[in-house]
């Protein structure tokens, strides 16, 4: 059973679009996009943080925006490479340090990818990155899962089916999550079969590890990164989040 663990977002990236082949990234753009032109905002250049597989990123490219993402797995940028457009800009790094030496309209962070920041203190310093990738006047616009939706993720704790890669891989998935309150962390145990219809097989397991954060927690490290304001809202409503809201959007500006 040890060698079938692996480190999170290695194995899982080659067939991570294939299960999640049902998110609604475009859905989530025109949500970002909108709250950015009812604001004032002309975006011209976007930054996609935890880029991942490059789900996001490919609606703000085709958006019309010059893009660039930043992942802090080397698997699944390699996918991204693949998958997006060659006028993407993509970019090894860590969330709470990264560097790129210019700045942007835009940056985005998607599917409570900030949630695995496991403390305040790194959740603190990605949000300072960005504010520093931001040009004065730009917009981050982020989502959260919080205390709440850590804690009862799924119905039934786990998630499970079959997906169909490009390439005609069926993968088997069964998806478990539990909470540790003891460190008030979300444990999800992400367990693969890939079989190729001729006979191969890989069976892998990853976990993922989330701590939630309610919009008290943001606001002191929204204030402390620089920005000027910020509103934290639900989707798709732009309503303000209820006490049993398992999802929050955050939109900063700088």
């Amino acid at each position: 059973m040890t060698g079938m663990h692996k480190r999170p977002f290695t194995a899982l990236a080659a067939v991570y679009d294939a299960i999640m082949a049902d998110v609604e990234y475009d859905h989530w753009a025109d949500f970002v996009l909108t709250y950015a032109r009812d604001g004032g905002l002309e975006v011209r250049t976007a930054l996609d943080l935890a880029c991942g597989t490059g789900g996001f990123t490919r609606e703000l490219w085709q958006a019309g925006f010059r893009v660039h993402g930043v992942d802090g797995s080397p698997d699944m940028l390699e996918v991204a490479r693949e998958r997006l457009p060659a006028g993407v800009t993509l970019s090894l790094g860590d969330l709470r340090t990264f560097e790129l030496g210019e700045t942007f309209d835009l940056v985005t962070c998607v599917f409570d990818s900030l949630n695995n920041l496991l403390t305040s203190t790194d959740l603190g310093a990605a949000l300072g990155r960005a504010r520093a990738h931001l040009r004065p006047g730009g917009l981050l616009a982020c989502d959260l899962n919080t205390r709440l939706g850590v804690r009862e993720l799924w119905e039934d704790s786990c998630i499970e089916g079959l997906a169909r890669t490009p390439e005609g891989q069926e993968v088997h998935y069964h998806w478990s999550h539990h909470h540790e309150p003891e460190e008030d962390v979300g444990v999800v145990q992400a367990f693969c079969r890939v079989e190729d219809g001729q006979g191969g097989l890989q069976e892998f397991v990853e976990e993922h590890r989330e701590r939630g954060y309610d919009p008290a927690d943001l606001d002191p490290l929204l204030r402390d990164a620089g920005f000027t304001r910020w509103e934290i809202l639900e989707y798709p409503d732009y309503a303000p989040p209820e006490p049993q809201t398992p999802r929050v959007w955050v939109f900063a500006w700088a």
